[in-house]
């Protein structure tokens, strides 16, 4: 079990999706999965009407490691009325943003080692006045840190992967593509692996745009006039990177030995061979924070919420990522 100062905090995420199942399996396969203490923040009823193992709800979360052993912790935030699993609606929102605002709190002031955040939906948050464009960004403003500043790294136990450009449209992605977004991104990958990691001198293989990394020029100048120059400007500042690399041939075993992170020029690029290699294991980091945030890299699954056959794999991986990142942050 990951030694940390003080429990992790989970936030429920959607109180009708599969956040308060996985969150209670985690907790039930604590000793098996080798888990740091954690307390969940949300709605005790929610978990209840899909669980019957023991909660205690707490108003002090410093209690929380006391009763870890015989009871999932949670702290409640406002009562959101009777949720029921699949159906989603406004309370449950609202309840999913309060978990999240006391959870991120909570981490911030260091009464929590480590922000877990179950998955939300964003069409029920945008529904209540949510102006963020994710959990990533909101927790980023809550932390002082400009969204440009905050990475998503998607990581497994194989592969890790960074998408430079999100959650916008492919034919926009050339536009967005610059030489300082790659070398902002690329600094903050390589301080994060070594702080959060361990990996003292991290390897960095940065992914082309174009079909064969765009054969010098010959299908794209992206790579000649915005990769390359990042790399040139990276490699001067010492960090270890390769690139541009075809995104096709830097996936196999072989190609993802010779690096830690693979930072891709857009979301698919990044997350369809991660989620081929780790589709139930997979945790969302959130890099550049003065705290950590981790997330499992699966939705609310509103389909199957409450019919016990969710699987806990990912959010069992995403606390336990969060608590070895803190304690190596604690131990620095």
């Amino acid at each position: 079990m990951t030694a940390v100062p003080a429990p992790l905090a989970v936030s429920i995420g959607d109180p009708a999706g599969i956040g308060p199942e996985v969150i209670a399996a985690a907790w039930e396969r604590r000793v098996e999965a080798g888990l740091p203490p954690f307390l969940a923040i949300g709605d005790a009823r929610s978990i209840r009407a899909v669980w019957n193992g023991p909660t205690a709800v707490l108003s002090d979360p410093a209690s929380a490691a006391t009763v870890f052993n015989e009871a999932l912790p949670l702290i409640q935030v406002d009562d959101p009325g009777e949720i029921v699993p699949g159906e989603p609606n406004l309370a449950g929102a609202r309840c999913a943003l309060d978990s999240l605002e006391l959870a991120a709190g909570l981490t911030r002031q260091g009464m929590a080692s480590a922000l877990v955040t179950g998955p939300v939906s964003k069409a029920q948050l945008f529904a209540i006045g949510f102006t963020y464009p994710g959990q990533t960004e909101f927790v980023a403003e809550r932390c002082g840190i400009a969204p440009a500043n905050a990475v998503m790294m998607l990581a497994g136990p194989s592969l890790r992967t960074i998408p430079l450009t999100v959650h916008v449209p492919l034919a926009d992605v050339p536009r967005l593509l610059t030489t300082e977004l790659i070398v902002n991104r690329a600094r903050i990958a390589a301080r994060a692996l070594t702080r959060d990691f361990g990996i003292e001198q991290p390897r960095l293989a940065i992914a082309g745009l174009n079909p064969h990394a765009g054969e010098q020029g010959t299908l794209g100048r992206e790579e000649v006039e915005i990769i390359r120059p990042a790399i040139e400007a990276l490699r001067a500042e010492g960090l270890d990177v390769i690139g541009p690399l075809p995104a096709d041939t830097m996936f196999h075993p072989p190609a993802r030995a010779r690096y830690d992170v693979a930072l891709c020029m857009y979301h698919d690029q990044a997350l369809i061979p991660l989620k081929a290699l780790h589709f139930d294991d997979g945790v969302n980091v959130t890099l550049g924070l003065p705290i950590v945030r981790t997330s499992p890299d699966h939705g609310t699954a509103f389909d199957i919420a409450g019919k016990g056959v969710a699987a806990a794999s990912a959010m069992i991986a995403a606390i336990r990522m969060a608590g070895e990142c803190a304690a190596r942050r604690a131990a620095s």
